[in-house]
């Protein structure tokens, strides 16, 4: 097979053309720009376009398949030719689906947690040595591409729900057809393609006509809008989880099971609603709930999920992908919940199209109250860039009350006030899906404490 990838280097995108590599299908690819770790991954296997931008002549009547990224254009000339030649273009869900229509599929959707569930169900299986193919939205330890593809008889796929390419604005996870569906759970995002919540709701429902004729469908209970779903979903089966019985002892979250106490190296709610979606799953697909236990016990987080980047006898660091208000409040609360006699400085970076807009960003009231001290940044500059209306630090402000906030246009000036505070006795907690305007946040970890 020959493929070629219009917008290879995405993240996404350059995991699934090593994968097809891999495979043994000979695959080419063109982008506009690449920067790392793509470009790097995508050198390694000889895959690297020879330079950058769009060439039409690459695109040939021998080519079995277009595969085409979110990051192009409609009229990007690759694609122009693509189609005047008549070439099979694909999508990236959709070329995911045709990878794997005749496996056993479980997707894994919702506003959050997704990658998280993802990464519990894929530590499992693989800790019971059973084979899968898989899609998940973060570089796992352990998994060398974000996508992989074999003769395994299931595959574990992360559920995005935002759009599926320029020419298809259908979400992704409705190609998926799956046999076993988790949702997580629904909080408005994504504002520049959902305009109304009620808009956002409408694909989750869609999502859940889409799950295979008495196919499983678990769900958080504790979601209202998953119970309506769940009301209306007559031709599946249908298994709630809610959180289950916890304590923290020591800085140790342990959980009560048929087998006593486990302890875990994941903490706070919303991990452990993750913890028990994945369970379902296991099950369902036939390993022993004693076995599940047993192996989730080792599991440590996904990166970027509440990942612990830095440690002292008096501080600990964090850095989490939490940007939207949802994801905000369940991880503020949860690491003052973990470390209840520690000082929790939170700081979040305003980074997507959603979180810089002024309407959408009265979403966030009251989402950082569990802190003790909250920080919030924005770019002026990224705000110019997606061509938003204005934001001021005072909008900010008002918008996040009543958590007390404060707030920085530059991200220097936050750097400068967490290395001037004494951290004794302090967790400081790193939110945001940008990097800061350049930050190498482990690094700078390191030198907070």
């Amino acid at each position: 097979m020959k493929v070629h990838f219009i917008a290879i280097g995405g993240s996404a995108m350059h995991n699934m053309a090593i994968a097809l590599y891999k495979k043994g299908f000979t695959v080419s690819g063109s982008d506009d720009e690449i920067f790392e770790p793509s470009k790097g991954r995508l050198e390694k296997y000889g895959l690297l376009p020879k330079s950058e931008g769009w060439n039409p002549t690459s695109i040939s009547a021998d080519l079995d398949v277009i595969i085409l990224g979110m990051h192009a254009k409609k009229d990007n000339p690759e694609l122009l030719k693509a189609q005047e030649l008549g070439l099979k273009i694909y999508s990236y869900p959709e070329y995911v689906y045709e990878q794997a229509k005749d496996k056993k599929r479980i997707v894994i959707g919702g506003s959050h947690g997704k990658t998280s569930i993802t990464s519990m169900i894929l530590h499992v299986l693989q800790y019971q040595g059973i084979k899968f193919d898989y899609l998940v939205g973060a570089q796992l330890e352990g998994f060398e591409t974000m996508v992989s593809f074999s003769d395994a008889p299931i595959m574990i796929i992360e559920g995005d729900e935002y759009l599926s390419s320029p020419i298809d604005r259908r979400p992704k996870f409705l190609w998926y057809k799956p046999h076993i569906a988790v949702l997580s759970g629904i909080a408005w995002d994504h504002i520049n393609v959902f305009p109304t919540f009620d808009n956002y709701v409408k694909q989750f429902h869609l999502f859940k006509d889409t799950i295979e004729q008495n196919g499983l469908l678990t769900y958080f209970h504790g979601d209202e809008e998953l119970r309506k779903i769940a009301e209306q979903s007559n031709s599946v089966r249908l298994k709630p989880y809610t959180t289950p019985t916890h304590k923290i002892e020591n800085g140790i979250t342990t959980i009560g099971t048929n087998y006593g106490w486990l302890p875990l190296k994941i903490f706070g709610e919303h991990n452990l609603q993750n913890m028990m979606a994945a369970l379902n799953v296991c099950v369902e697909l036939g390993i022993e709930e004693r076995d599940f236990y047993h192996a989730i016990q080792s599991f440590g987080g996904a990166a970027k999920r509440l990942e612990e980047i830095a440690r002292s006898e008096k501080t600990v660091v964090y850095k989490d992908f939490a940007h939207s208000p949802s994801k905000l409040k369940a991880t503020s609360a949860a690491v003052k919940k973990q470390y209840a006699n520690k000082k929790v400085i939170a700081c979040m970076e305003l980074h997507t199209f959603s979180s810089l807009n002024k309407t959408f960003l009265q979403e966030y009231s009251g989402c950082m109250s569990a802190t003790d001290e909250a920080i919030v940044f924005f770019n002026p500059k990224t705000i110019q860039h997606k061509g938003l209306e204005t934001i001021t630090k005072q909008d900010v402000e008002e918008a996040f009350l009543p958590s007390k906030v404060t707030v920085y246009d530059d991200a220097s000036l936050v750097t400068s006030y967490l290395k001037s505070q004494n951290l004794d006795n302090s967790v400081v907690l790193l939110m945001t899906s940008g990097n800061f305007d350049g930050l190498n946040l482990n690094d700078f970890a390191q030198e907070l404490v």
